[in-house]
């Protein structure tokens, strides 16, 4: 009776590890698709920024010449 308890006991333990490795690998493709976000927006503000500077830089333009 001991010997099958330990064997399910190992049994579990096994199976616990598994779902461990499952949950790295959602945290793996989270932060990969976090990543994929962060340069997606980073490229449309510098984008934006540039833009806006030029605009700055054609407005002051025409108020010096």
């Amino acid at each position: 009776m001991n010997t099958m308890l330990l064997k399910l006991y190992i049994k579990l333990q096994d199976l616990g590890s598994s779902v461990e490795g499952q949950d790295m690998v959602e945290y793996a493709l989270v932060l990969g698709l976090l990543s994929f976000g962060v340069t997606a927006a980073t490229n449309f503000l510098a984008r934006s920024l540039a833009s806006a500077f030029q605009g700055i830089s054609t407005t002051m333009g025409s108020y010096t010449s």
